[in-house]
């Protein structure tokens, strides 16, 4: 995205343009970006050659589920719904894995249906569960088990997953004792040990402890995994204070790990995918005076995107045609909807806005749509995808007929 001619422009195309023609609020998603991301991913662990697996919930749009699938990624899924949305989308189902701390019986049976790659499971009863399933198949399903490394991700307390007081994976002791227990199965083979610490990681210091504590619970397994789960979690630049994870260093640290066992590493990134490339465009409603800072009340709300009302997150905002006018107060960009958090973000310094004109809100690809909702009986956006410089619509705005 840059400005040509004072007119912000998303790979070659105006989005002055798009807004015109696709009103507004409008998610766009930039194809050579997420490209870009998944090259870039590919480059940093070439020495490791991962199965790559895109976290489906981060952006479920089977569109761009298929193309980052022709791109070479698998998914990860923690739903059935996530799960058929990546089988219908054209992921290979032994690039699958389940993950989630709460999986159905239905939802095991059709992961052993379809032969996916292999369920984690996060709990002795899940293990229980799938065994159960397995023998009235008279099939033996290959199954990982989630670790809880009880390491601080060093990122949002909402978003941390590997620490002890979170809900995720088992602990130490269990997991050694549930090791034993699924080698001795006769319908479930162990083959994966997984971990997740968090999202939105910036630091590679939480990846190195987390190796740490894999190394420690390997060897005290004695068992010779075949895959090692690494989770996601890595961060993108959304202060655009270019900080961001050293990713040459985490490979580094992960061939350390390996120290030339034949383990297959498995990740499963979703926001440093496609967090960059998404971009939702809004129009200005009106403009409230206030005394210390101004309320641009734009089109887009929290139900478009909710990251900075659930997590206090950033996200930049520009305008999509510049000016050297500034504006003499703060700005406070706010959506429509009738709460207090329908706010994008607080700018002390900012050009100098008129209603009826376009922003755009920056790094919303991963954890915008998808966590979008009809609250207020507000329809969800219309989204685009940008590729080769051609528009494809790839999700229509919803009508208010079909909401009413």
């Amino acid at each position: 995205m840059k400005y040509i001619k004072k007119n912000l422009l998303i790979d070659g195309l105006k989005l002055e343009v798009l807004a015109k023609k696709y009103s507004t609020p409008l998610y766009c998603y930039s194809y050579k970006k997420i490209k870009e991301n998944i090259l870039n991913f590919k480059k940093n662990f070439k020495g490791i050659d991962p199965l790559i697996c895109f976290s489906v919930k981060a952006n479920p749009n089977k569109t761009l589920l298929r193309e980052i699938g022709k791109l070479g990624l698998g998914a990860d899924v923690v739903s059935m719904g996530e799960l058929m949305r990546a089988l219908n989308s054209g992921i290979k189902a032994n690039k699958i894995v389940f993950s989630g701390v709460g999986k159905t019986t239905k939802e095991i049976n059709y992961a052993i249906d379809k032969k996916i790659l292999l369920i984690n499971a996060e709990s002795r009863s899940e293990i229980l569960e799938i065994e159960r399933i397995a023998k009235i198949k008279n099939k033996r399903i290959k199954i990982g088990i989630r670790l809880n490394p009880n390491t601080d991700a060093k990122t949002l307390s909402q978003i941390s997953t590997g620490k002890k007081e979170n809900k995720f994976g088992v602990s130490e002791k269990v997991f050694l004792n549930l090791v034993q227990y699924v080698k001795n199965s006769k319908f479930l083979k162990l083959s994966c040990i997984s971990v997740h610490i968090g999202s939105q990681i910036l630091d590679h210091k939480p990846y190195e402890k987390m190796l740490t504590v894999l190394q420690r619970v390997i060897i005290k397994t004695q068992f010779e995994f075949e895959y090692i789960d690494l989770g996601g979690g890595i961060g993108i630049d959304y202060a655009k204070n270019k900080k961001k994870l050293d990713l040459k260093k985490y490979s580094s640290n992960i061939k350390k790990f390996l120290n030339k066992q034949k383990y297959k590493i498995i990740f499963e990134p979703g926001r440093s995918i496609i967090a960059n490339a998404g971009f939702l465009i809004s129009r200005i409603i009106y403009i409230k005076e206030g005394d210390k800072k101004d309320f641009i009340i734009i089109d887009a709300a929290m139900n478009d995107l909710i990251r900075p009302a659930l997590y206090n997150a950033e996200h930049q905002i520009l305008p999509v045609k510049i000016s050297k006018a500034k504006s003499n107060k703060a700005y406070e960009f706010v959506g429509p909807i009738c709460e207090s958090t329908d706010k994008f973000s607080t700018l002390k310094i900012f050009q100098k806005l008129n209603e009826k004109e376009l922003i755009v809100i920056c790094d919303v690809g991963a954890y915008g749509m998808s966590l979008s909702s009809n609250y207020n009986l507000r329809p969800k956006p219309t989204e685009l995808l940008i590729k080769r410089s051609k528009v494809k619509v790839i999700n229509l705005r919803q009508k208010l007929k079909n909401l009413t």
